[in-house]
């Protein structure tokens, strides 16, 4: 997700669960390098296991909705969490001290590139996981559901 992610001597989910704890104790509010970046919560289900997991990712208000990046800190495959997404794409977000419920869409890329663009322009680190791979980074949709 971050540079700072390989940084870290645990393993990602312990990394990712720091992250958590401090997200949900302060209304959506993280220190450190993410300190004051858009931040959420992605509850996805599973794509093997059917099992509910909790990604923090950063995002992008787009028309109230929130686009979400793949970008798996420049590696050459997508997260697991972008996998899930695809199998599963009803899903929740935490959002401050909001929860969600969304429905996931990848952008076509006619859609996608003036979201990643602006994103690029905005935080420096997304450019530089673009240059570290080759593929396409997908830019996925969360759209709210209606109650």
């Amino acid at each position: 997700m971050t540079p700072e992610g390989r940084r870290y001597a645990g393993r990602m989910s312990d990394w990712n669960d720091k992250i958590i704890e401090e997200f949900r104790a302060n209304g959506g509010k993280v220190g450190g390098d993410f300190e004051g970046a858009p931040l959420l919560l992605l509850h996805s289900t599973g794509a093997k296991s059917g099992q509910v997991r909790v990604s923090p990712m950063m995002y992008r208000q787009v028309d109230g909705r929130w686009a979400v990046f793949a970008s798996n800190d420049g590696m050459d495959l997508n997260p697991a969490w972008y996998h899930n997404l695809k199998a599963n794409p009803e899903a929740a977000i935490e959002v401050g001290s909001d929860t969600v419920e969304v429905t996931a869409r990848e952008l076509t890329l006619e859609e996608r590139d003036p979201v990643w663009q602006q994103q690029k322009e905005q935080y420096s680190g997304f450019a530089d996981y673009e240059q570290k791979t080759d593929r396409v980074i997908p830019v996925v949709l969360l759209t709210p559901r209606q109650a």
